[in-house]
């Protein structure tokens, strides 16, 4: 087990925290999905999202708008 209190920055931890995070909120995404994919207009907003300073888990439109 690593510790995060190492002598390291964290730098690499927090980047690999964000990427998990990020990849979570696109499951959550992909399971409120009703079709086979997820649409790329979905994921587009899922990523605008995280880049507008907030998770998308807690925008509150985790159930998309989008039936296709």
């Amino acid at each position: 087990m690593m510790s995060s209190t190492g002598s390291r920055s964290g730098g690499h931890d927090d980047a690999a925290l964000d990427e998990i995070e990020l990849a979570g909120e696109l499951m959550i995404a992909a399971t409120a999905s009703s079709g086979d994919r997820l649409p790329t207009e979905r994921i587009d907003e899922v990523l605008l999202d995280r880049a507008g300073g907030g998770p998308a888990a807690g925008s509150g439109r985790d159930h998309g708008e989008q039936d296709g």
